[in-house]
């Protein structure tokens, strides 16, 4: 792994880690605030009136950005080996998986490597999405539940399914 991946050292790694298992996951449905106080002491950046379920996993809260409004449904993914960003009033719904980081495959080694991940605002990510690594997603798209992006989308506000995502239609 490189030197300074994660950002951090490794205690306030497991301290984080520690953290999410006992304090996080186990506080009630309606403690957002709890929530998003807990992130914040890890160097979260969370807007005003973000909703995160209990069950949302976050990997390195330090490398996480989440605009007013948006909402994190249950069991979302948010693996943040690189940078994530999340734009105001967008919805990442449950068991979405927003990936930054990967192998190359290339190198008989498999080399970690990661890249940011940018979901702009009023955006909806619904059910079982895939976001990889170096995706951005424009202001207004929305990603149909099962679907995966392994592309940016740059494009006006649009409706995209399939695997990979293709646009259907206009929002």
């Amino acid at each position: 792994m490189p030197d300074n991946f994660r950002g951090k050292p490794g205690w306030y790694v497991q301290l984080w880690w520690v953290v999410q298992a006992l304090l996080f996951h186990p506080s009630p449905q309606v403690l957002y605030g709890w929530r998003r106080f807990l992130l914040k002491c890890f160097g979260a950046k969370i807007g005003k009136g973000v909703i995160i379920r209990p069950s949302a996993q976050i990997t390195y809260p330090w490398k996480l950005s989440i605009g007013d409004h948006a909402w994190i449904g249950d069991d979302v993914v948010l693996y943040t080996l690189g940078e994530i960003h999340i734009g105001a009033n967008t919805v990442i719904s449950q068991r979405s998986y927003i990936c930054t980081g990967s192998h190359d495959y290339k190198k008989d080694t498999f080399d970690i490597f990661s890249m940011p991940i940018t979901i702009k605002d009023e955006c909806w990510l619904a059910t079982d999405v895939f976001v990889g690594p170096g995706v951005t997603i424009d202001k207004g798209i929305v990603i149909a539940a099962r679907s995966s992006v392994y592309k940016s989308i740059h494009a006006a506000a649009g409706v995209y399914k399939g695997n990979p995502a293709k646009r259907v239609g206009d929002r």
